[in-house]
């Protein structure tokens, strides 16, 4: 992965478009979907993101130049060479949103990438997503501990869930939640046995355990592309271990 992944919030603040025309226009109107102000090359000192929408190369060259030199990452259109930031295909759920980009390699792909999620996910992910920012102290105030929490959440947002993403459209959902659901017990344990180092034979139920540990347990010649699926933040330890007390615990052994 070349790119960190973020999304930068410019509502109220000015984002300088460089260009005229349909391409320049499009940037413009992406920066006001966001909340930002789209303003000229002149008013660069108070911007700190830029977009170069230039057809002659060289023209969008020195533009970005400029712009870099005053201190701004810049978006050159149809240049990811010339990018310090690219612009991903976003579905909107407000405020969920999903970003898919090919770091500049291919917009097209992005975009039918991003077309085949819209038929996917439901429109009431936005509310779901509203309903547990609504509810964030009551369920700190239900699952006091960190760790409880993520995990009662995973279980709840997960497949069959009663917070199932794809399945969820009640709006009082997450009250119900807070009010029936019990807390998951310590010490939950998958044990896998791998029979391929492709990350593509991963069965839907290991993957989706990987995504939820807290502690993946691992032979030590397993391949980065496998344990790479598991959480950014789980902990990895090579076997021999044991499995630690609490939290969710996946073992990956190869065949």
């Amino acid at each position: 992965m070349h790119s960190l992944p973020l999304f930068h919030r410019i509502a109220d603040t000015r984002v300088v478009v460089v260009g005229t025309g349909d391409m320049a226009a499009a940037k413009a109107r992406l920066v006001t979907r966001a909340g930002g102000i789209p303003c000229p090359e002149t008013e660069a000192h108070h911007a700190k993101i830029g977009f170069v929408a230039l057809e002659d190369e060289r023209a969008a060259e020195a533009a970005a130049l400029r712009l870099r030199r005053a201190g701004l990452l810049v978006n050159v259109a149809d240049r990811p060479d010339l990018c310090d930031f690219t612009l991903p295909s976003v579905l909107d759920r407000d405020p969920v949103l999903v970003a898919v980009s090919t770091g500049g390699a291919s917009a097209g792909l992005a975009k039918h990438l991003r077309l085949r999620l819209e038929a996917l996910l439901p429109q009431s992910l936005g509310a779901l997503a509203k309903a547990l920012e609504g509810a964030r102290d009551a369920t700190r105030r239900r699952y006091p501990e960190a760790d409880t929490r993520r995990r009662a959440l995973d279980t709840a947002l997960s497949e069959g869930g009663a917070l199932d993403p794809f399945e969820t459209s009640d709006p009082k959902a997450v009250d119900d939640w807070l009010k029936d659901t019990a807390h998951e017990a310590d010490g939950e344990v998958f044990d896998f046995t791998l029979m391929s180092d492709d990350p593509e034979d991963l069965t839907l139920r290991q993957a989706r355990a990987l995504g939820r540990a807290d502690t993946v347990l691992h032979d030590s010649d397993l391949p980065e592309a496998i344990l790479v699926r598991a959480r950014a933040d789980a902990v990895r330890i090579a076997m021999p271990a044991d499995p630690p007390a609490d939290g969710l615990t996946v073992i990956l052994r190869r065949a």
